[in-house]
């Protein structure tokens, strides 16, 4: 995926001047080495110059890593730290910053060899929040050599993240379409994230996509095609114009993006698409979105900004579904109950027309969109992929903006079950343990939209330090609670 940003964490120690440098010194080096020989050394920097304990050292180790191509901070308290300057790092730092602190090694080393870092990073975090600093710390920030290196290790999809929303811009297609006010929302809370939106109108991409007619690059496209589709290549009339639409938003994201390193689309797919440009987009969109470059339905831009999120967390092609419709009773009696632990209440269908990339999807069809078809002549519905969702752990989630202009954000480890949907589109039976009370208490009660984004694996404890790092107040950052705590506003005597 070329449309992510690769994480460099920058790591430097700080000792407070009245502890020992020497442990601060020797703490790094068995960090450094710990990390290296578990993760590589290819995401991590060593920073040398200097044990920050001044302000002074400060702007030296800023400097230097600054000049070494770190985008993200390791703040590492080998010992209690300078408060001030360990928290001024942070301040100075243009990127995702945490902080971890070292254990103390042995019981026969607790006089000139403690560090009291326990300590430490309490002071850490208040002149954090003393200074308005936004850094990640663990859930348990201080550890052994071995412990925190695998704390760095999980802070890079959360860095990459953070990373990636602050050069990310979102191009949209069109307004919503009618009906569909549940996929409007304000995009003030994008320009708070640091993202850029450029909103074009359907007749800017029709012009755009008909200057590609008989570009010299539509074979080699179709042909690309062709190889990805295999059998369920059943439409391939309509190659030609979805290789010329491809083209026309890979055109324009290199045209458009300006100053920024990374995209993601919001495009339209109806209610004149159809008519106008002769087929679907849903194909195309799932190529994209598995290239690194997500693209929602339905002009949905905070549907495509939460997949972005998701595949920098994941590193993987991402998708976003209607939380759709319910599993039939009998569906479930056969090929459910008793062989998996979940309730009829939790499980249901996540559905779209056709956009999820072919690597997660079971089987695939590239065919004519049913629904569309309906009300439209069949040949202008061409396009859409279809086929069953793989199997295995998956992430429900999305980034929302209320029409007050407020972050919201949810977030529900489940999987897809491997039962046949007996149905069609981008499709899959997905079970999420107490989905029926997430239903109503997050979902209905919180006025999300019917639109969610599906990460392919569990990531809730990436996605969740990244919604509260860019700012979503922790009452409103919702997951599928279990029957121990109860909602809110769950009725105590139903």
């Amino acid at each position: 995926m070329n449309n992510l940003p690769q994480v460099k964490v920058g790591i430097v120690a700080v000792s407070r001047d009245c502890f020992p440098e020497s442990l601060s010194v020797d703490r790094r080096k068995a960090l450094i080495k710990a990390y290296t020989e578990k993760f590589g050394a290819d995401a991590i920097y060593e920073c040398p110059i200097c044990i920050v304990e001044s302000e002074i050292h400060m702007v030296q180790a800023l400097e230097d890593i600054k000049k070494a191509g770190c985008n993200a901070l390791c703040v590492y308290l080998g010992n209690f730290g300078p408060e001030i300057s360990e928290t001024l790092l942070a301040k100075h730092f243009d990127g995702p910053a945490m902080f971890i602190a070292a254990a103390e090694e042995t019981q026969g080393n607790l006089v000139g060899g403690r560090g009291d870092a326990y300590c430490g990073m309490l002071n850490a975090s208040y002149n954090l929040k003393l200074r308005n600093i936004k850094a990640y710390i663990p859930e348990y920030p201080v550890g052994t050599a071995e412990e925190c290196a695998v704390m760095i290790n999980e802070f890079l999809p959360i860095a990459r993240a953070i990373i990636g929303l602050s050069d990310l811009k979102i191009i949209s297609f069109g307004p919503r379409p009618l009906n569909f006010l549940a996929c409007n929302a304000p995009i003030k809370q994008l320009y708070n994230l640091g993202v850029e939106i450029e909103e074009n109108s359907e007749l800017d991409l029709f012009e755009a996509f008909k200057k590609h007619d008989g570009d010299e690059r539509i074979p080699a496209k179709i042909k690309e095609m062709e190889e990805e589709l295999g059998e369920g290549n059943l439409k391939p009339e309509v190659l030609p114009k979805l290789a010329q639409y491809e083209l026309t938003l890979l055109d324009w994201v290199e045209a458009h993006k300006g100053y920024r390193k990374y995209v993601a689309i919001a495009g339209k797919c109806w209610p004149a698409f159809q008519t106008q440009f002769g087929f679907v987009p849903c194909y195309v969109n799932s190529r994209l979105t598995g290239m690194g470059i997500p693209v929602s339905c339905e002009v949905d831009i905070y549907g495509c900004l939460s997949e972005f999120i998701g595949t920098c967390v994941s590193q993987d092609a991402v998708t976003l579904l209607d939380i759709n419709n319910t599993v039939p009773a009998d569906m479930y009696q056969e090929s459910i109950k008793d062989k998996f632990q979940y309730t009829h209440n939790d499980t249901f269908m996540g559905f779209h027309c056709g956009n999820t990339n072919t690597k997660k999807l079971s089987f695939c069809n590239m065919k004519y969109q049913m629904i569309m078809a309906r009300t439209l002549p069949e040949e202008v519905t061409q396009g859409t992929l279809e086929g069953d969702i793989i199997p295995g752990d998956i992430t429900f989630y999305r980034l929302q903006s209320t029409a007050d202009c407020k972050l919201r954000a949810y977030i529900a480890q489940g999987e897809v079950l491997p039962v046949a949907t007996k149905s069609f589109g981008s499709i899959g039976v997905f079970a999420i343990p107490e989905m029926q009370r997430f239903y109503r208490h997050v979902l209905i009660e919180k006025n999300y939209p019917h639109h969610g984004a599906v990460a392919f694996g569990h990531f809730g404890k990436a996605l969740y330090e990244v919604f509260k790092y860019i700012g979503v107040p922790v009452e409103d950052l919702n997951y599928n609670q279990p029957k121990s705590l109860p909602y809110p506003t769950e009725n105590p005597f139903a």
